[in-house]
């Protein structure tokens, strides 16, 4: 694999798209100083209370939680609700928005973050499908009414122990424990009905694309092979367009064309 080479085709295809399909994993927002939670060892850095009690990301992020313990189980998601409010979307952001602002389709994210990086960098939301939902959004956990708020006015205090401190946040229709709409792990009670429009925009901005014949070009970052949801929504529109896949991926660049073993901005800022 020769490096150079595979930039300097990577920027050609980018410059030559008129839309761009951009697909993203955790590796994204690690370059504006997220957790990386990839591994044990990542995630228990990040969170040492669960090293204390022996649980791995698979465990804890599980809506069962919010049932037996949701004072960890807020303390976990609280954290996570003010890391992703108070970080920065790094450049890569800003680069990918100018590059398709000038592009006559524009483009369109599938992300499996659940942080609103994308929308927070100034992409429009009716441009981003969240596979995973957002921790922007709340339900309740027994999803009485099917409707989904904003977690804007949700502010979680966490004490020494790492348990979150009352008030939790409540369901404003029943009364019942609120969580975030997040997919996690043995999920059966996640509202989907936002991440389904977003599919059918999605869907629909390719659909439009086949249709009038568009020059698509694909990039993907951080996207890994635990959870291999993006790369297989990269590598099947690649396919379907019969275009060549650019893979952004420092450990796990491996199974497209355009392999680029690097960070996020690090490849962006030599290929836009």
């Amino acid at each position: 694999m020769n490096i150079t080479e595979n930039l300097h085709k990577a920027k050609q295809l980018l410059e030559e798209a008129d839309a761009i399909f951009i697909t993203a994993g955790a590796g994204m927002g690690v370059d504006s100083g997220l957790p990386d939670f990839r591994g044990v060892e990542g995630f228990w850095n990040a969170y040492p209370k669960a090293k204390e009690l022996g649980l791995h990301f698979e465990e804890m992020a599980n809506p069962e939680w919010f049932e037996s313990d949701p004072h960890l189980a807020w303390a976990f998601y609280g954290h996570r609700l003010h890391l992703y409010r108070d970080i920065l979307p790094h450049e890569g952001f800003k680069k990918l928005l100018e590059l398709s602002n000038t592009k006559k389709y524009g483009a369109h994210i599938f992300t499996s973050n659940v942080d609103g990086q994308f929308q927070k960098a100034g992409f429009k939301e009716e441009r981003v499908m969240e596979c995973h939902g957002s921790i922007h959004y709340m339900q309740c956990i027994d999803n009485c009414q099917g409707i989904l708020w904003s977690s804007d006015d949700t502010v979680i205090e966490i004490d020494k122990g790492f348990k979150a401190k009352e008030p939790l946040p409540s369901c404003p229709f029943c009364g019942a424990m609120a969580r975030p709409n997040i997919l996690m792990f043995g999920d059966f009670g996640w509202e989907y009905a936002r991440t389904n429009g977003q599919r059918e925009r999605l869907s629909s901005w390719i659909d439009k694309l086949e249709t009038e014949g568009a020059k698509l070009t694909i990039v993907e970052m951080g996207a890994g092979t635990a959870v291999p949801t993006v790369r297989k929504t990269s590598e099947q529109i690649a396919k379907r367009f019969d275009v060549p896949l650019i893979r952004i991926n420092p450990r796990e660049s491996f199974g497209a064309e355009i392999e680029l073993p690097m960070g996020a901005i690090e490849a962006l800022s030599q290929i836009i």
